[in-house]
């Protein structure tokens, strides 16, 4: 799945601006929501596979973090629409 059909849904978009600010585990990031847990695994998995998030093991916990080059696409494109302007 690409970059932007990731960013489609407004729940990975708002795990996004969540990561914007630093790493949270999966607990803090699904206290956000008043959807099911196993449903905000399903979206951090989505963004996993994209490569826009990663995840590391703290002990039981499992620390989410925005990857460093996983907007890049986004990034590109809007750039390259800028040229335009």
């Amino acid at each position: 799945m690409d970059a932007f059909t990731v960013l489609a849904d407004p729940t990975r978009r708002k795990i996004i601006e969540s990561l914007s600010t630093g790493e949270s585990s999966f607990g803090e990031i699904a206290d956000q929501f008043t959807i099911s847990r196993p449903a905000v695994s399903q979206h951090l998995k989505v963004l996993r596979d994209a490569e826009i998030v990663t995840v590391r093991a703290n002990a039981q916990r499992r620390i989410y973090r925005l990857s460093d080059n996983g907007l890049d696409p986004v990034d590109q494109w809007l750039q390259g629409c800028l040229l335009y302007t």
